[in-house]
């Protein structure tokens, strides 16, 4: 397994390396095309952006959909202020106070890209008096393009405008202990897992009993990804995401996540059951959980009608839409979950 974990952590960072916030998503899926084609794939982009695969063995009639998403959290200019700095709008769950201090880029829609930093306003402890009981909102903080701007006009005068895209950077780092640490490794991470996955079912010419998609969505981030295309035939929806890591929770970053309920409700009984037989049978590292604030692309594929079994998994991910850490242990154990559970 050691060369499709390698894979999975290569896929990570070049993923994670592109900028992808929900609704600029072009380019994140432009690479899995390539990708896709280059591991013998024949890849579609859909209407939506997606992308969505078919690994091209097992029965129809009973077909798997494997969800992840590549669309992140972000923000968009929403005005240009007097004094040229920038007020944003949060893309998907953006917290103000996990976005102060960050470098960023503006991805203008004519005029190219310029870097800058998200700083609260008047930032400088040495002359605002207020800085500690200043509450860190997206009205108190503040986008400063990395150009000499002081005033509205000079933004305007480089291309910048409201609806632009402000991207974070995510500052990607693997520890020598194996620690994934990045912004965005919801859903980076497992997107990278669904590849390691269809790598291996090339590679070892593996033939499955069902039939198994996967599908790239690009608006979970704001809550659509998963409302459409799930291809004829499909009675199963897995959402390959973060599993969640924090207190009442059992899961740590090491383990595969098996969600059981999230806020929208219980996840599929008999699915359920038969991942955590899987992963039980198999002797893998795993965790069954209750997620307090949570929706997936598969939730809302049954919300958009679809008469599906619905699953969600994946690894243990901390700090989530934060400065995220997962573990290379809760990456193998997903992999491993897959590859059990799909056979």
């Amino acid at each position: 397994m050691d060369k499709y974990l390698e894979y999975i952590l290569e896929q990570m960072k070049m993923l994670l390396a592109i900028d992808s916030p929900s609704g600029y998503t072009q380019e994140v899926t432009d690479y899995l095309m390539e990708e896709y084609k280059r591991l013998g794939f024949l890849p579609e982009k859909t209407v939506k952006g997606g992308v969505l695969v078919d690994l091209e063995s097992g029965d129809r009639a009973n077909g798997v959909l494997l969800e992840a998403h590549v669309d992140t959290l972000g923000a968009m200019v929403s005005e240009i202020k007097s004094n040229g700095r920038l007020k944003i709008t949060p893309i998907g769950g953006m917290n103000a106070n996990n976005a102060e201090a960050e470098n960023c880029r503006i991805i203008t829609r004519f005029d190219g890209i310029y870097e800058g930093t998200c700083q609260l306003a008047n930032a400088s402890v040495h002359v605002n008096g207020e800085y500690d009981k200043t509450g860190r909102t997206f009205d108190t903080l503040e986008i400063v393009p990395d150009e000499p701007i002081a005033d509205r006009e000079a933004a305007a005068a480089l291309g910048i405008s409201t609806g632009d895209y402000v991207c974070f950077d995510p500052r990607t780092v693997i520890t020598r202990s194996g620690y994934i640490k990045s912004r965005f490794l919801d859903d980076k991470l497992s997107a990278a897992v669904l590849l390691g996955y269809a790598k291996y079912v090339k590679d070892e010419k593996i033939t499955l009993a069902n039939r198994v998609y996967q599908h790239m969505t690009v608006f979970e981030e704001v809550g659509h990804g998963g409302a459409a295309s799930v291809p004829d035939g499909v009675t199963e929806v897995i959402s390959v995401d973060m599993g969640c890591v924090g207190e009442g929770l059992s899961c740590t970053e090491r383990q595969v996540s098996i969600c059981a309920k999230d806020s929208r409700g219980p996840y599929n009984f008999d699915l359920v059951t038969s991942l955590v037989k899987t992963a039980r049978d198999m002797g893998l590292s795993y965790a069954v959980d209750v997620y307090p604030h949570y929706g997936s692309d598969a939730d809302v594929a049954l919300t958009a009608g679809y008469d599906v079994r619905h699953g969600l998994i994946g690894p243990g991910v901390y700090a989530s839409h934060g400065y995220e850490r997962s573990h290379v242990d809760g990456v193998l154990n997903t992999f491993l979950l897959l590859k059990g559970y799909l056979g």
